[in-house]
């Protein structure tokens, strides 16, 4: 079947840790073109996700993979993305944006707060995904769009919804509802925007992809990577393998009725966090 009937995917950015797992799960489990974007060393970034797959079926995967250079602090670079995307893939709607980006910059206290840092923090962490949206919102699919087509029940595959699905990383520590231990100021705020940016985009999309698409925000849980290596204290902890998998089944079971979990912030356990 053709991508423009069964959508592509896009995971940005995806060098390394949540976003790198998330693009080979996609590449491993599912049958749909996959767009993983990378900062610098795009044929290296390709190179490693075809290696941790083994190349088994290499042919299929290298015409499936395609790797482009996003700077999340670069607008213009976004916006290259998304004309690359519809010169390469004419007609193909996305069917499942996992936009990923994040930094942390620790504040115990206000008296830590360095004000180029906290920029830093909201550059990627609110402003990137909000500048995401804005250039790849065009390649969701309409209300007048046809629905995608089911995917078929596969041993090891993810069973696809026939929506498209927008999903921006979000944190539980960017619950305002669930902050019981203060600190880390910048990411804590930053984080936050996303629950607001998620629930806007998602009004958005009920008036022009109605039941097409939606959007939700998700926390990963704490998971085994470079962000986290600071922080793994002893507490539980997911390898980014196994966030990805898990949040990837939840986001796949999210309805587009009104009551059924479109413009919230879902956990790795299918558990909603809060804003």
């Amino acid at each position: 079947m053709s991508a423009s009937k069964t959508g592509l995917a896009i995971v940005t950015p995806a060098s390394k840790g949540l976003g790198f797992a998330f693009a080979r799960q996609l590449l491993a489990h599912t049958d749909l073109p996959v767009v993983a974007t990378a900062r610098k060393d795009c044929d290296g970034v390709r190179g490693k996700l075809l290696d941790r797959l083994g190349r088994s079926g290499s042919g299929d995967l290298e015409k499936r993979l395609n790797v482009l250079q996003v700077d999340i602090t670069n607008e213009s670079t976004i916006e290259s993305l998304a004309f690359k995307i519809r010169d390469t893939y004419p007609g193909t709607p996305l069917r499942l944006a996992l936009t990923v980006p994040g930094i942390l910059n620790v504040e115990k206290s206000p008296s830590q707060i360095d004000a180029a840092a906290a920029l830093d923090s909201f550059r990627v962490n609110s402003l990137g995904p909000m500048l995401l949206m804005k250039h790849l919102s065009g390649l969701l699919p309409t209300k007048s769009a046809a629905s995608f087509p089911e995917s078929t029940a596969r041993e090891g595959h993810f069973k696809l919804p026939t929506h498209a699905i927008y999903a921006m990383m979000a944190a539980r520590v960017g619950s305002i509802s669930d902050n019981g231990f203060g600190g880390w100021y910048s990411y804590r705020a930053s984080k936050a925007a996303v629950f607001q940016l998620t629930k806007t985009f998602d009004l958005f999309l009920r008036t022009r992809s109605k039941e097409r698409a939606l959007a939700i925000a998700m926390h990963p849980g704490t998971v085994q990577t470079d962000f986290t290596k600071d922080f793994q204290d002893g507490r539980e902890m997911l390898t980014p393998d196994d966030s990805a998998a898990k949040l990837l089944n939840v986001i796949c079971g999210i309805k587009p009725g009104t009551n059924e979990g479109r413009g919230r912030c879902w956990d790795w356990k299918g558990e909603e966090v809060r804003p």
